[in-house]
């Protein structure tokens, strides 16, 4: 099975995100969106929320299941059997970002392989951090994420 996690926090899903998932779903049998749980992140949605909008957004397709995981992805991956990550790429700032963790990725587990694949142009600018930086100034962000987020804010 060629199964592939989407690792992230989600906060909140955004656009982009459904965007990458969506064109990725093709290439592989699963994909595994997997919501990771750092204890010293503030995050503006509780994790089970964020797991929640994720669950509504892609209700429609059975091929992307929904986890939370705690630790290094590396470890998480081994744990379910998958041998791809999936990663969106904004811009080169992400890129850059991305590559590094690829590659320390590889080093960690030489059999685990990183998908990077760029968001779609008009999903470019939106980012999580955006989102709730509009979001708690009383913006509306109906624009930048999928429907089911609205249900939470």
């Amino acid at each position: 099975m060629r199964r592939a996690v989407f690792p992230g926090s989600f906060d909140p899903i955004t656009l982009g995100h459904e965007n990458i998932i969506r064109r990725a779903l093709p290439m592989f049998d699963e994909i595994v969106v997997a919501v990771g749980v750092n204890s010293t992140k503030k995050t503006k949605f509780t994790l089970d929320q964020r797991m929640e909008m994720l669950r509504l957004v892609f209700k429609d397709v059975p091929q992307v299941r929904i986890e939370s995981y705690k630790g290094l992805t590396v470890d998480f991956c081994a744990e379910i059997d998958a041998y791809w990550m999936l990663r969106g790429v904004r811009n080169g700032g992400d890129f850059e970002y991305e590559r590094t963790i690829a590659q320390m990725t590889k080093r960690l587990n030489s059999s685990l392989e990183t998908v990077i694949l760029f968001t779609d142009p008009e999903y470019a600018p939106i980012s999580s951090s955006v989102v709730r930086d509009i979001l708690s100034n009383g913006g509306s962000i109906k624009e930048f994420v999928p429907r089911a987020v609205l249900e939470f804010v």
